[in-house]
Protein backbone atom coordinates (compact mmCIF):
# COMPACT_ATOMS: atom_id res chain seq x y z
CA UNK A 1 0.00 0.00 0.00
CA UNK A 2 1.08 3.41 -1.27
CA UNK A 3 1.16 6.51 1.79
CA UNK A 4 0.18 8.78 -0.86
CA UNK A 5 -2.56 6.45 -2.43
CA UNK A 6 -6.01 8.09 -1.60
CA UNK A 7 -8.83 6.69 0.24
CA UNK A 8 -12.19 5.32 -0.94
CA UNK A 9 -15.75 6.23 0.09
CA UNK A 10 -17.71 4.05 -1.04
CA UNK A 11 -22.06 4.67 -0.90
CA UNK A 12 -25.59 4.20 -2.09
CA UNK A 13 -26.20 8.06 -3.13
CA UNK A 14 -25.53 10.97 -1.66
CA UNK A 15 -25.41 9.95 1.95
CA UNK A 16 -21.84 8.87 2.10
CA UNK A 17 -21.67 12.80 1.41
CA UNK A 18 -21.88 12.91 5.06
CA UNK A 19 -19.08 10.36 6.05
CA UNK A 20 -16.82 12.18 3.69
CA UNK A 21 -17.62 15.57 5.09
CA UNK A 22 -16.07 13.98 8.33
CA UNK A 23 -13.19 12.37 7.02
CA UNK A 24 -11.78 15.70 5.43
CA UNK A 25 -11.96 17.33 8.84
CA UNK A 26 -10.17 14.63 10.36
CA UNK A 27 -7.56 13.54 7.20
CA UNK A 28 -7.29 17.38 5.72
CA UNK A 29 -4.30 15.76 3.91
CA UNK A 30 -5.78 13.11 2.32
CA UNK A 31 -6.90 12.70 -1.58
CA UNK A 32 -10.12 10.91 -1.51
CA UNK A 33 -12.19 8.75 -3.97
CA UNK A 34 -15.60 8.80 -4.08
CA UNK A 35 -18.03 6.21 -5.38
CA UNK A 36 -21.72 6.33 -5.20
CA UNK A 37 -24.25 4.08 -6.96
CA UNK A 38 -26.94 6.48 -7.38
CA UNK A 39 -28.12 4.09 -10.33
CA UNK A 40 -29.42 1.63 -7.77
CA UNK A 41 -30.28 3.78 -4.57
CA UNK A 42 -31.79 3.10 -2.58
CA UNK A 43 -30.02 -0.22 -0.98
CA UNK A 44 -32.00 -0.59 2.10
CA UNK A 45 -35.38 -2.15 0.20
CA UNK A 46 -33.29 -4.53 -1.77
CA UNK A 47 -32.22 -8.06 -0.72
CA UNK A 48 -29.39 -9.59 0.68
CA UNK A 49 -27.54 -11.21 -2.32
CA UNK A 50 -28.21 -7.99 -4.20
CA UNK A 51 -26.73 -5.99 -1.92
CA UNK A 52 -23.90 -8.20 -1.15
CA UNK A 53 -23.33 -8.49 -5.39
CA UNK A 54 -23.40 -4.14 -5.48
CA UNK A 55 -21.14 -4.31 -2.43
CA UNK A 56 -18.32 -6.61 -4.02
CA UNK A 57 -18.86 -4.76 -7.40
CA UNK A 58 -18.16 -1.18 -5.53
CA UNK A 59 -15.21 -2.90 -4.09
CA UNK A 60 -13.47 -4.08 -7.04
CA UNK A 61 -13.92 -0.67 -8.75
CA UNK A 62 -12.20 1.15 -5.71
CA UNK A 63 -9.59 -1.63 -5.74
CA UNK A 64 -8.66 -0.81 -9.33
CA UNK A 65 -8.26 2.92 -8.34
CA UNK A 66 -5.84 1.60 -5.83
CA UNK A 67 -6.73 2.71 -2.94
CA UNK A 68 -4.78 2.17 0.66
CA UNK A 69 -8.73 2.06 3.06
CA UNK A 70 -11.78 1.55 1.53
CA UNK A 71 -14.45 3.33 3.81
CA UNK A 72 -18.13 1.64 3.77
CA UNK A 73 -20.16 4.49 4.07
CA UNK A 74 -23.20 3.44 4.08
CA UNK A 75 -25.16 1.44 7.03
CA UNK A 76 -26.58 -0.97 4.76
CA UNK A 77 -23.73 -2.43 3.51
CA UNK A 78 -21.91 -2.66 6.79
CA UNK A 79 -24.74 -4.54 8.00
CA UNK A 80 -25.62 -7.21 5.70
CA UNK A 81 -22.19 -7.43 3.76
CA UNK A 82 -19.41 -6.09 5.39
CA UNK A 83 -17.62 -9.33 6.20
CA UNK A 84 -17.77 -10.71 2.76
CA UNK A 85 -16.45 -7.09 1.46
CA UNK A 86 -13.40 -7.38 4.25
CA UNK A 87 -12.50 -10.66 2.64
CA UNK A 88 -12.71 -9.45 -1.66
CA UNK A 89 -10.53 -6.37 -0.06
CA UNK A 90 -6.96 -8.00 -1.12
CA UNK A 91 -5.44 -7.22 2.16
CA UNK A 92 -6.75 -3.13 2.22
CA UNK A 93 -8.09 -2.15 5.48
CA UNK A 94 -11.80 -1.99 5.69
CA UNK A 95 -13.55 0.33 7.82
CA UNK A 96 -17.53 0.48 8.59
CA UNK A 97 -19.73 2.55 10.71
CA UNK A 98 -21.51 -0.37 13.40
CA UNK A 99 -19.10 -0.90 15.43
CA UNK A 100 -17.85 2.32 16.00
CA UNK A 101 -20.93 4.18 16.65
CA UNK A 102 -22.05 1.20 18.73
CA UNK A 103 -19.40 1.70 20.99
CA UNK A 104 -19.95 5.60 21.36
CA UNK A 105 -23.62 5.05 22.04
CA UNK A 106 -22.97 2.86 24.99
CA UNK A 107 -20.36 5.36 26.44
CA UNK A 108 -22.25 8.20 26.49
CA UNK A 109 -25.49 6.79 27.39
CA UNK A 110 -26.77 7.59 30.56
CA UNK A 111 -30.29 5.49 31.20
CA UNK A 112 -28.47 2.48 28.92
CA UNK A 113 -32.13 3.26 26.77
CA UNK A 114 -30.39 3.88 22.96
CA UNK A 115 -32.29 4.00 20.00
CA UNK A 116 -31.40 2.54 16.26
CA UNK A 117 -32.89 4.24 12.89
CA UNK A 118 -31.94 3.06 9.67
CA UNK A 119 -33.06 1.58 6.50
CA UNK A 120 -35.30 -1.38 6.40
CA UNK A 121 -32.66 -3.89 5.81
CA UNK A 122 -30.30 -2.07 8.80
CA UNK A 123 -33.19 -2.87 10.80
CA UNK A 124 -34.07 -6.19 10.02
CA UNK A 125 -30.26 -7.45 9.92
CA UNK A 126 -30.30 -6.39 13.68
CA UNK A 127 -26.85 -5.73 13.16
CA UNK A 128 -26.91 -2.58 15.90
CA UNK A 129 -28.45 -4.69 17.83
CA UNK A 130 -26.29 -7.61 17.77
CA UNK A 131 -23.12 -5.25 18.30
CA UNK A 132 -24.49 -2.87 20.76
CA UNK A 133 -25.46 -6.24 23.62
CA UNK A 134 -21.94 -7.69 22.42
CA UNK A 135 -20.24 -4.78 23.45
CA UNK A 136 -22.13 -3.78 26.50
CA UNK A 137 -20.80 -4.36 29.82
CA UNK A 138 -24.24 -4.61 31.56
CA UNK A 139 -27.19 -6.57 30.33
CA UNK A 140 -29.79 -3.73 31.78
CA UNK A 141 -29.83 -2.28 28.12
CA UNK A 142 -32.85 -1.55 26.34
CA UNK A 143 -32.49 -1.12 22.64
CA UNK A 144 -35.62 0.60 20.26
CA UNK A 145 -34.65 0.26 16.35
CA UNK A 146 -37.40 1.64 14.07
CA UNK A 147 -37.09 1.60 10.22
CA UNK A 148 -37.20 4.90 8.48
CA UNK A 149 -37.44 3.99 4.82
CA UNK A 150 -38.34 7.07 3.20
CA UNK A 151 -35.66 9.26 4.49
CA UNK A 152 -33.43 8.23 1.76
CA UNK A 153 -35.30 8.95 -0.95
CA UNK A 154 -36.92 12.49 0.60
CA UNK A 155 -32.94 13.17 0.62
CA UNK A 156 -31.60 12.06 -2.62
CA UNK A 157 -34.41 14.79 -3.84
CA UNK A 158 -32.94 17.21 -1.88
CA UNK A 159 -36.06 17.66 0.47
CA UNK A 160 -33.71 17.90 3.51
CA UNK A 161 -36.03 20.78 4.99
CA UNK A 162 -39.40 20.71 3.79
CA UNK A 163 -43.28 20.10 5.41
CA UNK A 164 -43.42 16.66 4.01
CA UNK A 165 -39.92 15.48 4.86
CA UNK A 166 -41.32 17.37 8.64
CA UNK A 167 -44.53 15.28 8.21
CA UNK A 168 -42.40 11.82 7.59
CA UNK A 169 -40.26 12.82 10.52
CA UNK A 170 -42.94 12.71 13.00
CA UNK A 171 -44.66 9.42 11.98
CA UNK A 172 -41.47 7.64 12.75
CA UNK A 173 -39.71 9.29 15.32
CA UNK A 174 -43.59 9.69 17.30
CA UNK A 175 -42.96 5.97 19.00
CA UNK A 176 -39.34 6.68 20.10
CA UNK A 177 -40.57 9.62 22.41
CA UNK A 178 -42.17 6.65 24.65
CA UNK A 179 -39.17 5.04 24.79
CA UNK A 180 -36.96 7.46 26.87
CA UNK A 181 -34.12 7.20 24.97
CA UNK A 182 -31.45 9.41 25.56
CA UNK A 183 -29.14 8.58 22.89
CA UNK A 184 -30.33 7.68 19.38
CA UNK A 185 -27.93 6.18 16.72
CA UNK A 186 -28.23 7.55 13.04
CA UNK A 187 -28.11 4.37 11.70
CA UNK A 188 -28.13 5.44 7.81
CA UNK A 189 -25.22 8.15 6.32
CA UNK A 190 -28.33 9.49 4.82
CA UNK A 191 -29.39 10.68 7.91
CA UNK A 192 -26.94 13.19 8.91
CA UNK A 193 -28.83 15.45 7.00
CA UNK A 194 -31.91 15.59 8.90
CA UNK A 195 -30.31 16.01 12.18
CA UNK A 196 -32.29 19.41 12.41
CA UNK A 197 -35.48 17.78 12.12
CA UNK A 198 -34.40 15.24 14.39
CA UNK A 199 -33.30 17.30 16.93
CA UNK A 200 -36.62 19.43 16.92
CA UNK A 201 -38.58 16.21 17.79
CA UNK A 202 -35.99 14.55 20.04
CA UNK A 203 -34.79 17.44 21.37
CA UNK A 204 -33.41 16.10 24.59
CA UNK A 205 -31.55 13.06 23.04
CA UNK A 206 -27.78 12.27 22.06
CA UNK A 207 -27.44 11.90 18.09
CA UNK A 208 -24.56 9.78 17.10
CA UNK A 209 -23.16 10.18 13.85
CA UNK A 210 -21.74 7.19 12.14
CA UNK A 211 -19.58 9.51 9.87
CA UNK A 212 -17.66 11.19 12.77
CA UNK A 213 -17.21 7.85 14.45
CA UNK A 214 -15.85 5.65 11.62
CA UNK A 215 -13.38 8.80 10.92
CA UNK A 216 -11.96 8.45 14.17
CA UNK A 217 -11.22 4.90 13.99
CA UNK A 218 -9.63 5.47 10.12
CA UNK A 219 -7.27 8.41 11.37
CA UNK A 220 -6.26 5.96 13.97
CA UNK A 221 -5.86 2.90 11.25
CA UNK A 222 -4.16 4.84 8.89
CA UNK A 223 -1.43 6.20 12.23
CA UNK A 224 -1.05 2.59 13.21
CA UNK A 225 -0.04 1.43 9.77
CA UNK A 226 1.77 4.53 9.29
CA UNK A 227 -0.31 5.17 6.06
CA UNK A 228 -1.08 9.05 6.89
CA UNK A 229 -0.11 11.35 4.24
CA UNK A 230 3.20 13.40 4.41
CA UNK A 231 2.58 17.07 3.80
CA UNK A 232 5.17 19.71 2.90
CA UNK A 233 4.07 21.87 6.30
CA UNK A 234 3.42 20.69 9.66
CA UNK A 235 0.01 19.71 10.80
CA UNK A 236 -1.46 18.56 13.63
CA UNK A 237 -4.69 16.56 13.70
CA UNK A 238 -7.56 17.72 15.19
CA UNK A 239 -8.43 17.90 18.80
CA UNK A 240 -10.71 15.48 20.13
CA UNK A 241 -12.01 13.78 23.49
CA UNK A 242 -13.23 10.78 24.31
CA UNK A 243 -16.69 12.04 23.59
CA UNK A 244 -15.76 13.32 20.88
CA UNK A 245 -16.54 16.80 21.70
CA UNK A 246 -14.69 20.20 21.03
CA UNK A 247 -12.58 19.36 18.51
CA UNK A 248 -11.61 22.06 15.30
CA UNK A 249 -11.99 22.83 12.37
CA UNK A 250 -9.44 23.81 10.26
CA UNK A 251 -9.48 26.71 7.55
CA UNK A 252 -7.68 24.28 4.66
CA UNK A 253 -7.46 24.55 0.87
CA UNK A 254 -10.17 22.19 -1.12
CA UNK A 255 -9.53 18.55 -0.86
CA UNK A 256 -8.73 16.56 -3.54
CA UNK A 257 -11.41 14.48 -4.06
CA UNK A 258 -12.72 12.49 -7.53
CA UNK A 259 -16.23 12.01 -7.61
CA UNK A 260 -17.53 8.51 -9.31
CA UNK A 261 -21.11 7.84 -9.92
CA UNK A 262 -22.98 4.92 -11.90
CA UNK A 263 -25.85 7.89 -12.78
CA UNK A 264 -25.41 11.65 -12.48
CA UNK A 265 -28.36 12.69 -10.47
CA UNK A 266 -29.26 16.48 -10.94
CA UNK A 267 -29.25 16.74 -7.18
CA UNK A 268 -25.87 15.35 -6.31
CA UNK A 269 -23.61 18.37 -7.74
CA UNK A 270 -26.19 20.44 -5.54
CA UNK A 271 -26.33 18.97 -2.34
CA UNK A 272 -23.03 17.79 -2.52
CA UNK A 273 -21.47 21.48 -2.73
CA UNK A 274 -24.13 22.32 0.06
CA UNK A 275 -22.80 19.94 2.36
CA UNK A 276 -19.45 19.66 2.38
CA UNK A 277 -18.91 23.71 1.65
CA UNK A 278 -16.59 23.76 -1.76
CA UNK A 279 -17.17 23.36 -5.29
CA UNK A 280 -16.58 19.97 -6.06
CA UNK A 281 -15.05 18.33 -9.34
CA UNK A 282 -17.71 17.21 -12.07
CA UNK A 283 -18.88 14.22 -11.13
CA UNK A 284 -17.83 11.14 -13.72
CA UNK A 285 -19.85 8.71 -14.70
CA UNK A 286 -19.05 5.09 -14.14
CA UNK A 287 -20.41 1.24 -15.02
CA UNK A 288 -19.45 -1.12 -12.31
CA UNK A 289 -21.77 -3.72 -12.82
CA UNK A 290 -20.46 -7.43 -13.50
CA UNK A 291 -23.57 -8.23 -15.63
Amino acid sequence: MDINSPIGVFDSGVGGLTVLKQLIRFLPNEDFIYLGDTARVPYGNKSQTTIEKYASEATRFLLNKDVKLIVIACNTVCAIALDAVKQNSNGIPVVGMIEYSARTALRISKNKRIGVIGTRATIESKGYERQIRKLAKSKNLMLSSYACPLFVPLVEEGFINTPATRYIAEQYLEPLKDTGIDTLILGCTHYPMLTKIISEFLPNVNLIDTGVESSIQVLRLLAEKNLLREIEEPFQSPNFNENNENMEILNLPDPNVDFYLTDISLNFKTIADLLLEFNIQNPIQVNISED
